[in-house]
């Protein structure tokens, strides 16, 4: 029998996908690599899963999972293999408001878990511009951030429980719904971000908070991103720790906004360097509870710490949501990101993590060292600036790999210079290969390969990802 009859065995003809099928499983969010898979697959259940990846061991046929196909790092990349899709593991579980967990399968959409945790008047707080697309096993595969890291972590600190199907066809159940478990090695965390080299991830155990009562949000412009930070410090403590999102815009991005989308209103008459939106989500009535004259005291309290700064001088202006419309339309203004980002080319994509304090002195010690590699490169950045992950974009002038590889060793000097990381919420993939070899512990790379050996000897699970080749 051969490897296309024994899935077709298994899982029937309609999930069996190739030829001309295949073609939508080519597309990749970036642009930067084009999948081209000889056969997908879509099993809907763990168990069939699990029956899957025995038959590609028996047959020794790497498998490359994938989720929504959102991905930054070419993770989902393969020239002529096996793509396993967890698409139709798409059941919410269960929802259970009383312990605040959504047990969920590896292809439901983010935007539904959304949806439905909103339903029970609660949150999954994992938030950024692909959750229409994204599905809870990418998520989980890559250690996905977003916006709200800031107040509720990345995906690992979402994660209670997880249920993975490793290389040889065997299911782990890690599907715990404890807060504490101390009983040996912690194998989820395994799991989490190893962008499918040790296993499918089939479903997870994820928190859920309170939703938020209300929102205060505004746009202002900063003297400068110390005085940002000063904001944001005063804000945490006079809320409570409720900022959920601080998210720094330069003048660079704003204008390359007004470029590519000039619909979109800019916040202000004139282009100040220094531009945050800035959100903080009350879930306490005592601060979501309108006063007597309509005044809701988050609001005001956003209000007066803003005011505060600006009779210092630190803010120079500054807009504060009315009303549910103004509070999208700034949103919408930074989760445009990734599309003005994506539509010029050539284009030298990062990101990376910074202590917060040191995130000024990147920009400083960047801005000035390029010019000496490419005299026209122009620049473009937005940063979750609560947690220090900077998305810093450089278009060179010319289409050059010597100088893309430039642009990053240049990148990562600084960045190792300051303790940051090349990697902060997108993963390895095929990307950063290159830079896991250079700035990686060595004997974290050791520890890395032995994971990988010990779970997948036969390297079938998305092979050549995150784990770069051991050098002679």
């Amino acid at each position: 029998m051969t490897l296309l009859n024994d899935l077709t065995t298994l899982l029937g003809p309609q999930h069996v996908l190739t030829g001309d099928d295949t073609a939508r499983y080519g597309e990749e969010w970036s642009g930067h690599f084009h999948p081209t898979p000889a056969i997908v697959v879509r099993p809907g259940s763990t168990l069939e899963v699990s029956q899957t990846l025995v038959i590609a061991a028996r047959h020794n046929t790497p498998v490359v999972p994938v989720s929504g196909r959102t991905g930054l790092v070419g993770g989902a990349m393969t020239t002529g293999g096996l793509m396993l899709s967890v698409e139709r593991l798409n059941k919410i579980r269960e929802i259970r408001p009383s312990t605040r967990i959504a047990i969920v399968e590896a292809g439901v959409i983010l935007q539904r878990l959304h949806e439905a945790a909103e339903a029970e008047n609660l949150y999954f707080p994992l938030w950024f511009g692909a959750r229409g697309s994204a599905m809870i096993g990418g998520v989980l595969s890559t250690n996905a951030g977003g916006s709200n890291v800031l107040r509720y972590g990345s995906t690992r600190a979402l994660c209670l429980g997880l249920e993975v199907v490793l290389p040889d066809g065997r299911i782990l159940n890690l599907m715990s719904e404890l807060h504490k478990n101390n009983s040996g090695y912690d194998l989820r965390q395994l799991f989490i971000g190893a962008e499918g080299t040790l296993g499918v991830i089939t479903a997870a155990v994820m928190k859920l908070v309170p939703r938020p009562a209300a929102y205060a949000t505004a746009t202002l412009a900063a003297r400068s991103l110390s005085d940002a930070l000063i904001l944001l410090n005063r804000l945490q403590q006079a809320s409570g720790g409720a900022v959920e999102a601080f998210e720094y815009m330069p003048a660079t991005y704003m204008r390359r906004l007004a470029e590519a989308r000039p619909d979109i209103k800019l916040p202000f008459d004139r282009r100040y360097d220094t531009n945050i939106l800035v959100e903080i989500g009350a879930t306490a009535p005592r601060d979501a509870v309108p006063d007597a004259d309509g005044t809701v005291p988050v609001v005001a309290l956003l209000q007066d710490t803003i005011a505060a700064m600006m009779e210092e001088g630190a803010i120079f202006d500054a807009e504060i949501a009315q009303t549910e419309a103004q509070r999208l339309a700034m949103w919408k203004r930074r989760e445009l990101a990734a599309e003005i980002t994506t539509a010029r080319s050539p284009a030298i994509d990062t990101d990376i993590a910074l202590p917060l304090d040191l995130v000024p002195e990147f920009y400083d010690r960047i801005h000035a060292a390029l010019p000496a590699l490419d005299a026209g490169a122009e620049t473009l950045s937005v940063c979750h600036l609560g947690d220090g992950n900077v998305h810093f974009t450089v278009f060179p002038s010319r289409d050059d790999p010597a100088l893309h590889e430039a642009v990053v060793t240049a990148v990562e000097d600084v960045v190792q210079t300051l303790h940051g990381s090349f990697s902060a919420e997108h993963g390895v993939g095929l990307s950063k290969l290159n830079t896991m070899a250079r700035r990686k512990d060595p004997v974290a790379l050791d520890v890395m390969r032995a994971v990988k050996a010990a779970l997948d000897p036969a390297n079938l699970m998305n092979p050549g990802k995150v784990i770069p080749a051991a050098r002679p």
